[in-house]
Formats: C-alpha cells, sequence, structure tokens
C-alpha cells in the first residue's frame, strides 16, 4: 500500500522539479541571487483620466488588461520572454515598475518579476474573482491592473510579480 501512494506522488513530484528548476532568475552571481538592496521610493503624482481618454489613447487588448482587470494568454504576450535589460514601465503613465535584474524566468508565460523597482509604485489589493482569493496588482499612479502577486517566487524575496505584456513598455538600457 505504501509502495502505491508513493508511486501517484512521483508525477507530482517531478513537475515541481522541473517547474524549480526552470526559474532561473536574471541578475544572479554564481548562482545566487544578489543580495536585496532596499527599494526607494519614486516621486510621482496621480493620473487621473476619464474612461474615453484610457479608450483612446490605449489599444483594445491594453484596455481590457489595464482598465478592465483582464488578463492576456500565457505566452502570447510581447515581453513574458523578453531578455533585453532595462526597464519595464506602466503602459498606461510610462511609471517605472520593474528593473531587468529582478525578472526572472517562472515558465507560467508571462513576464515575471522577484520585485518592483521602487517601494511605493506598484500597490496591492486582494481579489477574489473566479473564486479565487489573489493579491492583484496594480500601477500606484494610475490604478492599471498589472497582474497579480503569488508567494511561489525564487530567493530573495520568495515572491512572483506575474505582470500582463499588455500593462507594460520595455525600455531597453540603451534607450534612456
Amino acid at each position: 500500500m505504501r509502495n502505491v501512494k508513493i508511486k501517484s506522488l512521483i508525477p507530482s513530484i517531478f513537475c515541481c522539479l522541473m517547474l524549480s528548476s526552470s526559474c532561473q532568475v536574471r541578475g544572479q552571481v554564481n548562482g545566487t541571487a544578489k543580495p536585496l538592496q532596499s527599494l526607494e521610493t519614486y516621486p510621482f503624482e496621480e493620473v487621473e483620466r476619464s474612461d474615453e481618454e484610457w479608450k483612446s489613447s490605449l489599444s483594445e487588448q491594453e484596455y481590457y488588461v489595464l482598465r478592465q482587470h483582464g488578463t492576456e494568454r500565457a505566452f502570447t504576450g510581447a515581453l513574458w520572454d523578453n531578455k533585453g535589460d532595462g526597464e519595464y514601465i506602466c503602459r498606461g503613465c510610462d511609471l517605472p515598475l520593474f528593473n531587468s535584474d529582478t525578472k526572472y524566468r517562472s515558465g507560467t508565460g508571462w513576464p515575471s518579476f522577484f520585485q518592483p523597482k521602487y517601494s511605493n509604485t506598484v500597490e496591492e489589493e486582494v481579489d477574489n474573482s473566479h473564486g479565487m482569493v489573489r493579491t492583484e496588482v496594480h500601477c500606484a499612479r494610475c490604478k492599471g491592473h498589472l497582474g497579480h502577486v503569488f508567494n511561489d517566487g525564487p530567493a530573495p524575496t520568495g515572491l512572483r510579480y506575474c505582470m500582463n505584456s499588455a500593462s507594460l513598455k520595455f525600455v531597453a538600457e540603451d534607450e534612456k
């Protein structure tokens, strides 16, 4: 009986091992993540626009994600596999949100980061939609929906900020 239970767990254990081995953190030094530095704050004023202004400044997909709390399909966004060095900013208001140093390959099909660039540019709130309890992440300046944060990320934070490509713009290091 004991062998049957262990054998039934093997596929689950294999899946967990494969997922954890695919979590490759950018910015690692000799296989270990760089120590976290304390995050600074970023000065900004909130952005308020009418629904019509948002519709005219965003594509249909961007509007769906940022303003209607939608989610793009996994592995379809332009940034999920981006490996460039630079900064990820809010598609709605250009607020700096994440650095490429904190991006990692989570295997989920969405851009994933283990921490924001600044302590005050992303906000979190409980999301009870779709029969689940999750933590929604949105831009602190324009309140646009970015994605969700989960407690299954890599060291040093253990967090996975799972963002929608449609809510982000990438600015390459050499374009700054």
